[in-house]
């Protein structure tokens, strides 16, 4: 099996505890999104689980063994932490090959990544001349050079244009479907929402949760109903006279919360209000996101304070 599997893993850096006693498995077939505020230790995470540093107690493994050990590892994980990493006056191709020679891959596997990328029409040119999503793109592409069977990406859709979004959206859930293991590191909650079918989610340092995606925007969502009617006053008044709390009118439609879609209909159906719209909502996975994490946030941005400075200039003109 290539399961990712963290056992009690803790990372201290001097009296910072970045990660606390941290415990899940990412399962192949799936891609798990990895969530948290910014400091929350994703980041460390990734890194104790490839090697890049070690535990100050616990473990991380990959099929059961210390990335480490791992003979030839790009054949078993793929990895994208920075995509900044690879030698600015190389070129793409000249670093793909680098690689595949350290692990004894087929050269092959180069023009097969680069095309797969989309940059072999650029694979000649230097990595500094690239923008930011043409090296995320060569960043997955050296990620999947050994046709591994985890893939580990820590914000893949950095850079990239709506094209690539697209693509790198679909080759994750194409990955998890031929088996593999992905594990996805990203804070653009609308975009995992798209791929992700598991989640993991960190708050300073410790897990939070380990759950199916729809069950965790399940946990955290409120029932509500959104309704358009021919006759919205007398619909709602109808429902505030069953003591239902419904949200503003905007362009003739509304919600009703903690409400399911079949108990509005009943209530129209009651009065002889014809119904135009009926649905029933659910949170969305930043609305659930943002619910767990609200005191799990290290850094977060205070509103600014009311613009009082106008309010004294109109005084000193009065005066």
């Amino acid at each position: 099996m290539t399961s990712i599997d963290v056992q009690d893993l803790t990372k201290e850096y001097g009296t910072t505890r970045a990660v606390d006693a941290l415990t899940f498995s990412v399962r192949p077939g799936r891609v798990t999104g990895f969530l948290g505020p910014n400091g929350a230790g994703k980041s460390t995470t990734m890194r104790l689980v490839l090697g890049l540093d070690r535990p100050t107690s616990g473990t991380a493994t990959v099929g059961g063994r210390p990335y480490v050990s791992l003979g030839e590892p790009l054949r078993h994980v793929g990895a994208l932490l920075d995509a900044q990493a690879a030698h600015g006056s190389r070129t793409a191709r000249d670093h793909l090959r680098a690689l595949a020679v350290s692990n004894r891959l087929p050269v092959r596997r180069v023009d097969e990544v680069l095309d797969e990328a989309g940059l072999t029409s650029v694979a000649r040119r230097r990595i500094k001349t690239y923008s930011l999503g043409m090296r995320q793109r060569l960043g997955i592409a050296a990620a999947l050079l050994g046709d591994p069977g985890v893939v580990m990406l820590d914000e893949p859709s950095n850079g990239l244009d709506p094209e690539g979004i697209i693509w790198i959206r679909e080759l994750m859930r194409r990955l998890a479907r031929e088996g593999r293991t992905v594990l996805v590191s990203s804070h653009l909650m609308n975009e995992t929402a798209t791929f992700a079918d598991h989640l993991v989610v960190l708050g300073r340092g410790r897990l939070l949760t380990d759950t199916p995606l729809d069950d965790f925007i399940a946990a955290h969502s409120r029932g509500r109903v959104r309704v358009r009617s021919t006759e919205p006053d007398r619909l709602r008044a109808a429902l505030r006279g069953k003591g239902y709390v419904l949200g503003d009118a905007v362009d003739g439609r509304w919600t009703v919360e903690g409400a399911r879609a079949a108990e509005i209909g009943a209530v129209a159906a009651g009065i002889g209000v014809p119904v135009l719209e009926l649905a029933d909502e659910q949170a969305s996975l930043e609305e659930a996101y943002l619910a767990l994490t609200a005191d799990a946030t290290e850094f977060a941005a205070t509103a600014p304070p009311p613009p009082a400075t106008a309010t004294a200039r109109t005084s000193r003109q009065e005066v």
